[in-house]
C-alpha cells in the first residue's frame, strides 16, 4: 500500500513564508497597524520571567544543511554579521540571564551544544568563557540522536539539578523570550509543550503523490516550532518506548505522543522561522532589521 504523502506546493510555502513573516492570524485579533511589531519580541520583554533554574537547554547545531547549496552547514552562515548559531547561542547564555536577573528569578543553569567534532576546537573557547555551563555533545546519524546525546550529557553535567530539557534548532535564530517564557511556562504545567503556529497554507493529501484524495482542514492544524520543552523523565521513557518498538518520530515532543502523554501547543511567532533555503535567509534578515537587538559574536566578543 503506497504511503500518504502530505504536500503542498514549493511556491505556495515560500509565499506564505514570506507573509508569515510579518503578519498573524486574523484570529489573534492584533490590529493592523500592530502587525509590523510582531518582528520586535524580542526586544519586548516585559513579560514577567519564570523561574528556570530547574531547565537545561540543548542546542541542535550538528546538521548539514544541503539544501542551502552553501559551502558550509546553514549554522555558520553570516546572518546580520553573526553566524546563525550565535542568534540562539547568546540569547540561552546571555539574553535569559538578564531577563531573569530583571525579575529576581534563576535562569537555565546548563546550555549543551550538539556539535559536530570537526567545529568543537573553534567553539572550545565559548566553552571556556561559560566553563560550568555550556558543554558539547556529539550530534547523531538522525535528530533523534542528537537529541538523545545532548540529553545524556545534560543529564551528566546537571547532575539531578534539572526537571525539564528545551530541545531547539539552531536553524531557529528568530526564537524571542517571550515565546520561550511561554512554552517553559506550559510545559511545567503540563509535562511537556511546544511552540506552534496555525497552519495558513492550504494543505492536501495524497496517496500517491499525483491525484488529490482530500483538502485537509486548516483549523485542526499546527505548524510546530521549537524550542520543545519536556519533563526529563518523560523524554527518557519516550527514547525506551521507541527503541523498543522501533517506531519512527519526526520531532521530540511525538515521543511523548508515543507515549500516550499530553502535549500543550504553545501559541508562538511565525517569525520564529527555520531556515532552510537561500530564500529564509533573506526573511530572517528583513525581520532582524525590525529588532533593535545587536547579535552578539560569540567567539570575539568578550
Amino acid at each position: 500500500m503506497n504511503q500518504r504523502l502530505i504536500f503542498s506546493s514549493i511556491w505556495v510555502f515560500h509565499l506564505c513564508t514570506l507573509i508569515c513573516a510579518f503578519t498573524v492570524v486574523p484570529s489573534l485579533q492584533f490590529r493592523k497597524s500592530e502587525a509590523l511589531t510582531e518582528v520586535n519580541l524580542s526586544d519586548r520583554d516585559e513579560a514577567e520571567a519564570i523561574d528556570m533554574g530547574d531547565v537545561g537547554f540543548v542546542l541542535l547545531a550538528g546538521g548539514t544543511g544541503s539544501r542551502m547549496k552553501a559551502n558550509m552547514p546553514k549554522q555558520f552562515l553570516t546572518l546580520r554579521g553573526v553566524p546563525v548559531l550565535h542568534h540562539s547561542l547568546s540569547l540561552f547564555l546571555e539574553g535569559l540571564n538578564a531577563h531573569a536577573a530583571k525579575f529576581g528569578k534563576s535562569a537555565p543553569p546548563f546550555v549543551v551544544l550538539v556539535l559536530d567534532p570537526k567545529y568543537q576546537p573553534e567553539y572550545q573557547p565559548i566553552v571556556d568563557k561559560y566553563q560550568g555551563r555550556l558543554s558539547f555533545a556529539n550530534p547523531g546519524v538522525e535528530r533523534q540522536g542528537s537529541v538523545e546525546n545532548g540529553l545524556s550529557t545534560l543529564i551528566e553535567v546537571s547532575n539531578g539539578e534539572c526537571d525539564f530539557v528545551a530541545v531547539h534548532d539552531s536553524a531557529r535564530p528568530l526564537v524571542t523570550i517571550e515565546e520561550i517564557t511561554n512554552v517553559v511556562r506550559d510545559a511545567k504545567e503540563h509535562g511537556a509543550a511546544v511552540l506552534g503556529v496555525p497552519c495558513k497554507a492550504t494543505i492536501k493529501e495524497s496517496e500517491d503523490g499525483s491525484l488529490v484524495l482530500r483538502t485537509i482542514p486548516r483549523s485542526r492544524l499546527w505548524e510546530v516550532h521549537t524550542p520543545q520543552v519536556i519533563k526529563i523523565d518523560t523524554l527518557q521513557r519516550g527514547f525506551q518506548k521507541v527503541e523498543a518498538e522501533q517506531l519512527e518520530v519526526t520531532d521530540d515532543v511525538s515521543i511523548v505522543e508515543a507515549l500516550g502523554e499530553p502535549v500543550k501547543i504553545t501559541l508562538g511567532e511565525y517569525t520564529n522561522l527555520k531556515i532552510t533555503t537561500p530564500e529564509d535567509m533573506n526573511v530572517a534578515e528583513s525581520i532582524l532589521e525590525k529588532r533593535t537587538s545587536r547579535p552578539i559574536n560569540m567567539l570575539t566578543e568578550p
